[in-house]
């Protein structure tokens, strides 16, 4: 039986979806957070660096989202529905699987970083903190954000999935796609529509109903 252990709010989510689309038999090991937003302790138990996704599977423990999606695709996509087959769409497959996490999320992870630095420090300090960051942000954060953002969007303006048909390159750019649009109040019309279309899926849905049974 294959389990993944999932933590509250994760990128592990997007696990669930592809093993929802492979249609396979799962179990769930669920982690809620720590009032500081840290995994709890029992995670350590799993990965040493209290990551997740973690997906054990055949007595191997596999961690990254990227790695895990790798993983389920080589290993139970018979049909070979999630990953293109022609060589070009292949290329983006990969590039937009790295992409994901080696780009965008580092951004979007600074951002909510700034964006929380005031509310850990003494009143005192707390308005030379929001200065600081508030120019870090500025200066640094928001156009490179803007940069590929405007990127993305261009490029969706001309594909409907970010490899040729759908493929597991989509579940790994959604994470930070939909955290980025919750804030962006459908400011870019192609993402909106990507994100509307790949929500669409069954096995989206059926990802969500599961999460949401998890946290009620």
């Amino acid at each position: 039986m294959i389990t993944l252990h999932h933590l509250e709010q994760s990128r592990s989510f997007r696990i669930i979806w592809a093993l929802e689309e492979l249609g396979l038999d799962y179990q769930i090991q669920f982690y809620k957070r720590l009032a500081t937003f840290a995994a709890p302790p029992e995670l350590k138990k799993i990965h040493p660096l209290a990551k997740a996704p973690v997906l054990v599977d055949n007595d191997q423990s596999i961690a990254e989202s990227a790695v895990i999606l790798e993983y389920l695709q080589e290993s139970y996509d018979l049909k070979q529905q999630f990953k293109p087959q022609d060589k070009a769409d292949q290329q983006q497959y990969r590039y937009w699987m790295h992409y994901a996490e080696g780009s965008l999320m580092p951004l979007l992870v600074m951002t909510l970083v700034m964006d929380n630095v005031s509310k850990h420090v003494p009143l005192l300090i707390k308005p030379i903190a929001k200065k600081i960051t508030g120019g870090v942000k500025a200066g640094f954060i928001q156009p490179r954000l803007k940069d590929h953002i405007t990127f993305i969007e261009d490029y969706l303006a001309t594909h409907d999935y970010f490899a040729g048909d759908f493929s597991f390159a989509d579940i790994q750019m959604s994470f930070p796609l939909i955290a980025m649009q919750a804030r962006a109040a459908g400011q870019y019309p192609n993402i909106t529509a990507y994100i509307k279309r790949i929500s669409q899926r069954p096995a989206f849905q059926q990802a969500e109903q599961k999460e949401k049974q998890l946290t009620a």
